[in-house]
C-alpha cells in the first residue's frame, strides 16, 4: 500500500488552511483519523529508509516527541512506499516511540521530496508544510508556540 491516497478533487493542505480530514493506518493495523486528533499538535511525517536527512531526523522526531508527548504533542511516520517492506522495519519501529504508520488516507504527501513535514495545530490548521528535515532549532521554533496555545473546547 502507498503512504498517501489522494482523494479526487482534494488538494495538498496550505499553511494557514483548515486541515482536511484524514486517516492514518497505523503499522498494527489500527486507525487514527484526524476528528479524534483534534485539540493535539500533529506532526504528519513523509520519510523513507533510503533518504538520508529522513535518518537523522527521525531519531530526533522521536526524542522530541518522547519529550513533548505530555503537552499534546502527536507524531505518526508515515513511510513512503518506495522505502522497504515494513515487516523489515520491525526492529526499527520497536524502539521508537512516535507512532509508525503504514499510510495515510487524505490529502496529504510528499512535497516533492522527503522528509515532508506536515504540522498542524490543536485547532485543526495547517501551520507548517515544508519538504525538509527538522533540526532541534527548527522543532522548538515551530512546535513550542503551538503546545503553549490551550486547547479550543470541543463542539
Amino acid at each position: 500500500m502507498g503512504a498517501a491516497v489522494l482523494l479526487l478533487g482534494a488538494k495538498q493542505p496550505k499553511v494557514g488552511d483548515l486541515a482536511p480530514p484524514f486517516v492514518v493506518t497505523l503499522i498494527d493495523g489500527s486507525k487514527v483519523s484526524s476528528e479524534q486528533l483534534r485539540g493535539q499538535v500533529v506532526v504528519l511525517n513523509f520519510w523513507a529508509t533510503w533518504c538520508g536527512p529522513c535518518k537523522a531526523e527521525l531519531p530526533l522526531l522521536d526524542a522530541y516527541y518522547e519529550l513533548q508527548k505530555v503537552h499534546g504533542l502527536k507524531v505518526y511516520a508515515i513511510a513512503t512506499e518506495d522505502s522497504v517492506p515494513a515487516f523489515q522495519l520491525r526492529k526499527l519501529f520497536a524502539q521508537l516511540h512516535i507512532t509508525p504508520a503504514r499510510g495515510i488516507k487524505g490529502p496529504y504527501d510528499t512535497l516533492g521530496a522527503v522528509p515532508t513535514n506536515f504540522i498542524i495545530d490543536r485547532s485543526g490548521h495547517v501551520r507548517y508544510a515544508k519538504a525538509s528535515a527538522f533540526g532541534l532549532d527548527a522543532l522548538n521554533a515551530e512546535l513550542v508556540p503551538l503546545l503553549k496555545e490551550a486547547a479550543p473546547p470541543l463542539g
